[in-house]
């Protein structure tokens, strides 16, 4: 991804540790909260190792392409689980948005990838920025009197903690936000 080499190392920390958090709620007793763990493990990781700035490691040609066939099938996966209810449909958008940022980058040479500028924000990319802002906005609303629900609450397992799941899909949507601005 373009931008400063601070702000994008921030953003692979960030995203990282949202990747680690989902892998421990993969031992959750809350059958939903496994359900969504992996995928969300699978985004936190992929949007990681995007963010790496282009100055440190630039990967091969081949990697975009695969990148976006392992998050198109991860879209489809979604796309399967949205039957079961509307709220895997933001899933389905997130790794649509992957598979869109991976072709992208396929598509951009090399050297492009250290240039900014441009002709102005396609289209695409304007409207998953315009989402996730939403999302964004939306989901820190919502996180507040879940955390003050959640104090009161006894101890539970790191796993099982709904506040902390909404703050870490909090954090991959301000991820996304940062990494679609830079595109």
């Amino acid at each position: 991804m373009h931008g400063p080499v601070s702000a994008a190392w921030l953003l692979v920390t960030l995203c990282a540790a949202t990747g680690a958090y989902c892998l421990l709620r993969l031992r959750s007793g809350v059958e939903e909260q496994r359900r969504a763990a992996g995928g969300e493990a699978l985004m936190g990781f992929g949007m990681a190792v995007m963010a790496v700035p282009a100055a440190v490691f630039t990967p091969p040609s081949w990697a975009w392409p695969v990148y976006a066939a392992v998050f198109a099938a991860a879209a489809l996966r979604a796309l399967w689980a949205a039957r079961s209810g509307p709220h895997h449909l933001h899933h389905l958008v997130g790794t649509g948005a992957m598979v869109y940022m991976s072709v992208a980058m396929a598509a951009t040479p090399p050297a492009a990838h250290h240039v900014h500028g441009g002709s102005g924000v396609p289209l695409v990319t304007g409207a998953l920025l315009l989402y996730f802002t939403a999302y964004v906005l939306l989901s820190g609303a919502r996180l507040v009197p879940a955390a003050v629900a959640g104090a009161g609450a006894g101890p539970a397992r790191w796993g099982d903690r709904p506040e902390l799941a909404r703050a870490c899909r909090l954090s991959m949507g301000i991820g996304m936000v940062a990494m679609l601005l830079t595109m």
